[in-house]
């Protein structure tokens, strides 16, 4: 450490006023945050290996003349076992997406956000970090290579499938792997293959923009691999809708670098390296877990295995003995995760095995609801004046939506539509030449739709929509009359329409069986 200090200082011309340890990463490098006076701040690294560090120097470089987003070697000892880097705070991508994780793989719109923007700037990194890159430089070799698969599958054989005990014929496992390992490195690449990119390695400044950090273990090697290894990390819990949201979001961005392949390629050659990244996840965790007894690694293994699991069911790999043992493998007691009972709840409803939400699993199984399956839907429109109040709800349901339409272009405030009503043709003509009642109208079909849809399907009774204006006379009655045809045409369901403040009801019946 005081060696680093003696670097600190012969850079900035002062000692560094304090030297705060940094929590380790993988690696048994050490990192030490270093402050000196005028708000400077800086991350001081300590390695055990010259190689490893000539090739992060060489990579930040690189990349900081790339204009790429990573912290840039400030200083570096005549025999590069020690450098200064920029210090990019203290706030992870990991971190930032605590929230998620704790919930169970629920990431909220903002958690979502710094995911998309992470993932974005994945091909950037990729394919404009390895133009003109000496791949010479890369520790602790150049290129990702059948040894590197042969090794990894190997790997995962001998320290985590073996200690398992199930029964497998080692000739066929190999003749398999080497299958697997052929179609990985069939398709030839100058991207940049990251090797560790995952949410602890990216930091986020003060607004949330990522930086990348730990990639001196990168080599040239297909771009598949950090998306494989980033969006199938086990105990991120991304759920597939996520997943495949970042996926899309990937491939687009790829677009704007390379000429890509179809998407149906890309997804088949990314469930390759899914594989892959799964074994070569799984055997880190047997050695770690089952030789070196790190609970922390003895935890992980069900979420992967479950992760496992729901490959096999998804995805047909052609190679069938290896697939055979993987699913005997997933199908082992000791290493599955506890399935939940169903629960009853005190009231006496019992969980709905058909309930059309789908449960997560830490939330346990849901319950009935008392209105579940009662059927068939009514809706029931109003159109009123907000003078006069918001209409009742005879049912005893609260109420249901209630629009505002006094934002829209008023016709009653022209003598030529004072007596006339949202029913009557010149106020039809007036409200949709201004166009404003049909933008209002456009998300209020949405809304309602979904809602409409949902209610058939758990068998509801009952749903309300009230449309207020001043008087209750023209974009109000416009409005309701409007959705009610829109609900009954679409849904074939009866609506009942009241036009309160006119004295008018009418019935829309059902057509639908």
């Amino acid at each position: 450490m005081q060696q680093l200090q003696q670097l600190f200082t012969r850079h900035f011309g002062v000692s560094p006023l304090e030297t705060i340890p940094m929590a380790g990463a993988g690696s048994n490098r050490k990192y030490y945050r270093l402050k000196g006076g005028d708000g400077v701040s800086v991350v001081g690294v300590i390695g055990t290996s010259r190689e490893e560090n000539h090739a992060f120097i060489y990579l930040s470089n690189h990349f900081t003349k790339r204009q790429l987003p990573v912290p840039a070697v400030i200083a570096v000892s005549d025999d590069e076992m020690r450098y200064l880097q920029d210090d990019l705070g203290s706030t992870s991508l990991f971190d930032a997406l605590k929230g998620g994780r704790l919930a169970g793989g629920r990431y909220n719109l903002k958690e979502q956000n710094l995911l998309l923007e992470t993932i974005r700037q994945l091909p950037n990194f990729q394919i404009r970090g390895a133009r003109e890159l000496e791949w010479e430089n890369c520790y602790p070799q150049p290129e990702f290579d059948l040894d590197n698969v042969l090794f990894d599958l190997n790997y995962f054989k001998y320290c985590f499938l073996k200690p398992t005990e199930l029964d497998f014929h080692e000739l066929k496992l190999e003749a398999d792997f080497r299958l697997l390992a052929k179609d990985l490195l069939s398709e030839p690449t100058d991207s940049f293959m990251y090797r560790d990119f995952q949410a602890r390695n990216v930091m986020l400044d003060a607004e949330g923009h990522p930086s990348f950090i730990d990639f001196q273990g990168g080599r040239k090697g297909p771009y598949y691999y950090d998306l494989a290894s980033f969006l199938w990390q086990a105990s991120a819990r991304y759920p597939d809708k996520l997943r495949w949201r970042l996926i899309q979001e990937y491939y687009y961005s790829l677009k704007d670098f390379i000429e890509v392949p179809s998407k149906r390629h890309f997804v088949n050659r990314l469930s390759l390296f899914v594989l892959f990244r799964t074994l070569q996840v799984l055997g880190a965790y047997g050695f770690r877990g089952y030789f070196e007894n790190k609970q922390h690694f003895i935890d992980s293994i069900p979420p992967a295995i479950s992760n496992l699991r729901q490959m096999l069911e998804a995805q047909d790999f052609h190679y069938p003995y290896l697939t055979d043992v993987l699913k005997r493998l997933t199908q082992l007691p000791s290493l599955a995760q506890q399935e939940e009972k169903p629960r009853t709840r005190k009231d006496g409803f019992k969980t709905d095995q058909s309930n059309i939400h789908q449960a997560h699993h830490n939330d346990g199984p849901a319950t009935f609801s008392k209105y579940d399956g009662k059927g068939p839907l009514v809706v029931r429109v109003f159109s009123f004046s907000y003078h006069k109040g918001i209409p009742d709800d005879a049912s005893g349901n609260g109420g249901g939506y209630v629009f505002d339409c006094r934002s829209t272009h008023n016709p009653g405030r022209y003598e030529p539509y004072k007596l006339l009503t949202g029913l009557d043709e010149p106020v039809i003509r007036f409200l949709e030449d201004d166009g404003e009642i049909l933008t209002f109208l456009n998300s209020i079909y949405q809304l309602a739709d979904a809602h409409v849809a949902r209610y058939i399907q758990r068998g509801f009774t009952d749903l309300m929509f009230s449309f207020g204006c001043t008087g209750g006379q023209h974009r109000s009655v416009y409005s309701a009359q409007h959705l009610a045809e829109h609900l009954n045409r679409k849904f074939g369901i009866e609506v009942r329409i009241c036009h309160r403040e006119q004295n008018i009801e009418q019935t829309l019946q059902a057509t639908t069986p």
